[in-house]
């Protein structure tokens, strides 16, 4: 086709642009109809499942007992109560602590070789303590003083009586009969 013939005509449109335009129109009419029908559904739909749609006046009401009132004994007490718990756990938390480090300490080579040294030092006095009651030159009364501690001992009428004073002034007496020690 030559450039003549496509360039459009002005003035009267042709048939074929007749055509064109009312197949346009009836398309746009049939389409404005659906929408009307579709809308027409909607709006009935709508009507029929709606009728019972009530409302009420809107109430603000708080929901933390503290603003509004109801139940704030138990609120507070609640609250009371997780402050106790936590405060608790804590203090039970800290004493796990002290109680753990303190392990450590005495279980360290140093604590377990002065509790050794101690018991054996120990064990050496209650010795030569029984030789001073019962060896082969028993003695019927002495005193001995250990760590701020005095411990007086002697032998009365068959009786044993050991006198034990603390660093305070407190007096222990343990009274113990001699010949009824056998195996």
């Amino acid at each position: 086709m030559t450039k003549e013939k496509i360039k459009r005509k002005r003035g009267r449109p042709s048939k074929a642009d007749k055509e064109a335009r009312e197949k346009q129109q009836r398309r746009d009419t049939f389409t404005a109809w659906a929408m009307a029908v579709f809308m027409a559904i909607i709006a009935i739909t709508l009507i029929a499942f709606t009728h019972n749609v009530t409302a009420d006046e809107i109430v603000h009401k708080f929901k933390n007992p503290s603003f509004s009132g109801v139940n704030t004994s138990s609120h507070y007490l609640t609250i009371e109560n997780q402050e106790f718990n936590r405060k608790e756990a804590l203090e039970a938390e800290i004493e796990a602590l002290k109680e753990a480090a303190e392990r450590e300490e005495n279980n360290t080579t140093l604590a377990r070789f002065y509790r050794n040294l101690e018991s054996r030092l120990f064990a050496q006095l209650s010795r030569q303590l029984i030789d001073n009651l019962f060896g082969e030159n028993p003695q019927s009364e002495g005193i001995l003083k250990l760590l701020g501690n005095i411990i007086e001992y002697w032998i009365e009428d068959g009786i044993i009586t050991l006198k034990i004073t603390d660093e305070d002034g407190n007096v222990t007496t343990i009274s113990l009969p001699v010949g009824d020690f056998t195996f």
